[in-house]
């Protein structure tokens, strides 16, 4: 089920939560099946007043804490 979602959020962009109250959002690139994710145009959003973008990067997934998919 998990992963079903995930594959309907390729490209598009999705929110994640991570271990030690961290925030991101990026276009979802791709994933594997430990949740390591690739992330596009990807930004830290922790600071509200401060976002950083951080371009494309990897999230480690053990680090995910929660994953926020598309709309619909």
């Amino acid at each position: 089920m998990a992963m079903q979602i995930l594959e309907n959020g390729l490209g598009k962009t999705v929110l994640i939560r991570l271990r030690g109250g961290k925030s991101l959002r990026g276009r979802l690139q791709g994933f594997d099946q430990h949740l390591n994710l690739v992330l596009d145009e990807a930004e830290d959003l922790t600071d509200a007043d401060d976002i950083k973008k951080l371009g494309l990067i990897i999230v480690r997934g053990d680090n995910v804490v929660v994953i926020s998919p598309p709309p619909r």
